[in-house]
């Protein structure tokens, strides 16, 4: 049986959600004409491209009422997450493939960050006194311990043993996932947990129970580090990451920008680990005392990120509209010992959304790691150049709605969204990309960093308020496709007024192989002489399923609405209410 069956909403609450999204569709009709791009102006701003998404000097500020009601669409977006496809007693998404449910637990651990900043006024007051306010608190923290029980049991849920033996892209994601937990709890702690306060607060009085936790959380994320650093190869290409072992060497975008977030979070955010149990029985042992201890900040980790990003940079990854392809195969590579030209030569021009949005997080940390400006800049120009593909920059109002490179009329879309034939791969991308894009755009720490009369927090700040619109634009075309149920589709960009006599399939350009979606090619440039059968990490959930279901709803076709579509929305309202509101 399905969690959404377990987890079905009852009848009782369809008239809740209808009085819900009528408050929310208000909101909706009152930003959209400030959502529209305007004229450019010349201003400074970091990266190569000069000129501003919008022309105002910053984001339109948003009212208290749409900032209460942004929060509470988050809230209510991670509430249907859970309750319609998590099963605690099983401690995992159900329906969720491996790797999918591990970017579901980073993006309830994000929200959680998200919620604990919200509520530091009324967990941090003194609330002795007040019973009002107690009993808010009580609400409150409840809630998020609620979430974070989910959290915690998908530690136990999380399929580890069968995620060591795929791909090294699903083993980062594991990685990112638990330094994502980390972070929260050490966040949580600090602002409501303090130990040294003198201020007598039930919140405060000792140590979160949830710190227990990270000694474990550390030490998952380590071990799956160590295993997917292993596919880091010098002989092709002069460096990277390869994908997958059990296929063909194919040197692809996601790999390679999760191995350059994670080793730069590895150094940033892993508190160091001292348990010396092996991953693998058969994993020889340092000495007899198991695995040496691991320590924090270890430079070995910043040192992989740089590289990493040193390679990636160089490889000519990006197409023209300065977008990430989806990687490279090596010419002339064959099985039986001819390694080719040794050369990253045949690129596949697929292009994805989320290999736009992973990089971001570890450019972000790479600055905080090093103080270069350069990561930032370069971080910038690819938001810039992501939603110039999306068609936001397009003033002609004809030209809007044709497919611009990732997306139309300044929406966020897959490929595959207008044909409803995105696999539960293809249905997580965009969260994946708001999610990383959320981490990017953060305040800088207070630490002031200047190079000559330029402060680099104030451009960084400024750049990313410029993109406020596009963010709030994509969050309400996000929220349109909300059912009764309170679940989100995938294709955001549907328009009943302008799709309605109009194929918008026939827009969207044949190039590269859509492997994400419709499977790996059995053919020679991806596959090894010897694979006759389905490898280990493919599974019939990561190909698209045809729903046969004749429905009126573009986004009830193909596999529908899903944890991982539900994961999209909320991953852009976290976008808007920590950017935006």
């Amino acid at each position: 049986m399905s969690s959404r069956t377990l987890y079905k909403v009852p009848a009782g609450s369809i008239r809740f959600w209808r009085i819900f999204q009528l408050s929310c569709l208000l909101w909706i009709v009152s930003g959209v004409a400030n959502a529209l791009p305007s004229e450019n102006v010349e201003k400074q701003y970091l990266g190569v491209d000069q000129h501003p998404i919008v022309a105002s000097t910053e984001a339109e500020p948003l009212g208290a009422t749409v900032m209460l009601g942004s929060f509470n669409a988050l809230l209510n977006a991670i509430e249907v997450m859970q309750s319609h496809f998590f099963a605690i007693w099983q401690g995992t998404w159900p329906d969720a493939i491996d790797w999918t449910a591990a970017v579901m637990g980073t993006q309830v651990s994000a929200t959680l960050s998200t919620m604990t900043r919200v509520y530091e006024h009324k967990l941090s007051a003194t609330i002795l006194d007040d019973h009002a306010l107690a009993n808010d608190a009580h609400r409150s923290e409840n809630l998020i311990n609620r979430y974070f029980t989910h959290v915690s049991s998908f530690y136990f849920g999380e399929n580890a043993f069968s995620l060591r033996t795929q791909a090294y892209d699903d083993m980062l994601w594991v990685v990112l996932g638990w330094l994502e937990s980390i972070n929260f709890i050490n966040l949580h702690s600090d602002l409501h947990y303090a130990s040294n306060t003198e201020d007598v607060n039930m919140y405060n009085a000792s140590t979160w129970y949830a710190q227990q936790f990270i000694p474990s959380f550390a030490h998952r994320a380590r071990l799956f580090y160590d295993l997917a650093s292993k596919g880091w190869d010098t002989s092709l290409c002069g460096g990277g990451m390869i994908w997958s072992p059990y296929l063909a060497p194919y040197k692809n975008a996601i790999t390679n920008q999760l191995y350059i977030a994670a080793s730069v979070s590895m150094y940033l955010y892993f508190p160091g680990d001292e348990n010396p149990s092996p991953f693998e029985v058969n994993e020889p042992k340092q000495e007899e005392g198991g695995l040496p201890p691991a320590k924090r900040h270890d430079p070995k980790y910043l040192k992989a990120a740089v590289e990493g990003y040193e390679w990636l940079k160089s490889s000519n990854m990006t197409n023209g509209k300065g977008l990430y392809t989806d990687g490279f195969h090596i010419r002339g590579w064959r099985g039986d010992g001819s390694k080719g030209t040794k050369k990253c030569d045949l690129r596949d021009e697929q292009v994805y959304t989320y290999n736009q949005g992973v990089l971001l997080s570890g450019l972000r940390g790479l600055w905080e790691a090093t103080g270069s400006r350069s990561y930032l800049e370069d971080g910038h120009q690819l938001i810039r150049n992501v939603i110039a593909a999306t068609g936001w920059l397009e003033e002609n109002l004809i030209e809007r709605p044709k497919w611009a490179g990732l997306g139309r009329n300044g929406v966020l879309e897959e490929a595959c969204d207008a044909s409803a034939t995105c696999s539960q791969n293809g249905q997580t991308f965009k969260g994946i990309f708001f999610h990383h894009l959320t981490i990017f755009c953060a305040p800088l720490p207070n630490e002031e960093r200047h190079f000559g009369s330029i402060n680099i927090l104030d451009l960084h700040s400024q750049s990313c308020r410029e993109y406020g619109p596009w963010i709030k634009h994509n969050a309400q075309a996000a929220y349109r496709t909300v059912d009764h149920n309170g679940e989100f589709g995938m294709w955001w960009g549907y328009d009943g007024s302008l799709h309605k006599d109009r194929d918008f399939e026939e827009d969207i350009p044949d190039v590269g192989t859509d492997y994400r979606n419709k499977g790996v090619p059995r053919d020679e440039v991806w596959r090894l002489p010897t694979d006759s059968a389905t490898q280990v990490g493919e599974t019939e959930g990561n190909v698209f399923v045809e729903n046969s279901q004749r429905t009126r709803d573009p986004n009830d076709r193909g596999r529908g609405r899903t944890v991982e579509t539900q994961s999209g929305g909320v991953a852009v309202l976290r976008a808007l209410r920590n950017l935006v509101d």
